[in-house]
């Protein structure tokens, strides 16, 4: 089994920063365009964020500008850091492949609120 597992989310004030973490416990998605996704409570989760094998990026409209993907290969492990956060953003973050086919993780907890 090959294992995706989120990390870095917490509690942070409107305007602050997070740096969310995707660690794959082996290799196998390293040629995979990976993609962050978030769901808030009673929404559907959305995409947000993906990156290519070779580093090509797309942002949602909501988040451009104030998110970064980005992924160490050599770690196999996908970042988003996140800036300039809103109550907005408050969700749980997930990781996968996108198209999303393998099964979704516990996800990590991002909450912005004063």
């Amino acid at each position: 089994q090959v294992q995706l597992v989120e990390s870095g989310g917490g509690l942070v004030q409107p305007g602050g920063s997070l740096r969310l973490s995707c660690q794959a416990s082996k290799s196998a998605f390293n040629n995979f365009r990976m993609g962050w996704h978030r769901q808030a409570p009673g929404n559907e989760r959305e995409l947000v964020a993906t990156i290519t094998s070779g580093g090509s990026t797309y942002y949602v409209d909501s988040v451009k500008g104030r998110f970064t993907i980005s992924r160490d290969n050599a770690k196999n492990t996908v970042y988003l850091q996140m800036d300039s956060l809103k109550p907005e953003d408050t969700a749980v973050y997930y990781c996968n492949i996108h198209p999303p086919l393998r099964p979704w993780g516990q996800g990590t907890q991002v909450t912005v609120s004063s």
